[in-house]
């Protein structure tokens, strides 16, 4: 488990680059899923987005911890 992250001499707390990653693949899925049409499925494109961003961040943290 990291205590804290150093960047550059400011020290943040690990959920920072948890957050960070997560924000890195939910980038990238959200492109392929703009790409393949799904969101033409989807009912509200914002809830989903952040509902998937959520699932994103809980997956890095998991798989942290494992």
């Amino acid at each position: 488990m990291i205590k804290e992250v150093d960047l550059f001499g400011i020290y943040a707390p690990p959920m920072f680059a948890y957050a960070a990653a997560a924000a890195v693949i939910w980038i990238v899925l959200r492109w392929v899923l703009r790409e393949i049409g799904f969101y033409r499925l989807v009912w509200h494109q914002a809830l989903f987005n952040v509902a998937l961003y959520v699932l994103v961040l809980s997956a890095c943290i998991s798989l942290v911890f494992r």
